[in-house]
């Protein structure tokens, strides 16, 4: 009698349950995105969905361009970005943060270990008013300094065009996130350590100067997933993207020359060797939104000392953190 009753409760919620046609994601090139590509590859979603497509956004106008035209239901996406959007009635949800420290300085000088040692030179940053540039502005002003009088910000309009421009000697100093930093050192034979003359060094851990520099977490919420419009109702659905982001995200990081490859092969601007060295530089972990509330406003509140335009000019509402 009871397996007849819990066979008729399963055909009842299957009945109740309608698969998505289709589950738009979309991401940067960088960590963040990464186990997508296992999810598509292993069918992770079929239960919930006929088809899970990848749309990348490299830059964060294309990134908005995604929203505003309501063309995806899943995004990689900076967390402070997801928070303007969200002040700015955006339908939009922060279901968890994955990406807690990917940001270094990577330079031709062996000597320079701080921040205040770059005062003076010429440091090339990807995306004006983006995470890497946010931490960095926030880090020097904190540090008692002033970004534009004591440091030369050469902005490039992507962290690849920053790294190619360190590669061919543009420049002598960036601000990279992983995975360039590794591809820019493989690409310059500056790896291992044991070399006698390296090209290229890893100088300052941006994440390290920020736990010094607050007196807290040598961890920065730096970018992690949002749900957008409908989908966020569908909590069974969210549950199993959830559950299979985290399956994927530890594949990723336990298995770095297969996930390198496999990623190089749907993002062929980056280099396999070079990602497969940066997983165990970066500080991935998925951790839900709303149990990360207090770590993310500390950030948010840190922002907007400076310019709280960088968060849409308030604290978001608990409503911005997807509950179960």
């Amino acid at each position: 009698m009871h397996f007849k009753l819990l066979v008729l409760l399963i055909i009842l919620f299957q009945l109740s349950f309608a698969k998505e046609n289709q589950i738009v994601v979309a991401g940067p090139i960088a960590t963040v995105s990464h186990p997508f590509f296992h999810m598509i590859k292993t069918n992770a979603l079929n239960d919930v969905t006929n088809n899970l497509e990848f749309k990348l956004w490299k830059n964060p106008d294309e990134l908005r361009s995604l929203i505003l035209n309501n063309n995806v239901d899943i995004i990689a996406i900076p967390t402070n970005v997801a928070a303007n959007l969200y002040n700015k009635n955006q339908d939009i949800k922060l279901l968890g943060v994955s990406i807690w420290g990917i940001l270094g300085l990577i330079s031709r000088d062996n000597n320079l270990k701080t921040l205040k040692d770059f005062k003076n030179k010429e440091i090339v940053v990807p995306f004006r008013q983006d995470m890497p540039d946010i931490v960095l502005t926030q880090l020097i002003k904190n540090q008692g300094m002033d970004i534009h009088k004591d440091f030369k910000i050469r902005y490039a309009s992507s962290p690849i065009d920053a790294m190619q421009m360190l590669i061919l000697r543009q420049v002598d100093h960036a601000l990279l996130a992983e995975p360039a930093i590794s591809i820019a050192l493989r690409k310059t034979k500056s790896f291992p350590l044991k070399l006698v003359a390296p090209d290229l060094y890893r100088s300052v851990n941006l994440q390290e100067e920020w736990g010094k520099t607050f007196n807290t977490k040598e961890q920065v919420p730096q970018a992690g997933i949002a749900i957008l419009g409908k989908l966020s109702k569908n909590k069974y659905l969210i549950k199993r993207f959830e559950q299979e982001y985290i399956k994927s995200l530890n594949w990723y990081k336990n298995n770095p020359k297969k996930a390198s490859k496999l990623t190089v092969a749907n993002l062929k601007m980056l280099e396999e060797k070079g990602l497969a060295d940066s997983i165990k530089y970066v500080d991935i972990e998925y951790k839900k939104a709303i149990d990360s509330k207090d770590d993310i406003e500390e950030f948010f509140k840190i922002l907007m000392q400076s310019n709280p335009k960088l968060i849409g000019s308030k604290l978001p509402d608990s409503n911005f953190y997807y509950k179960d």
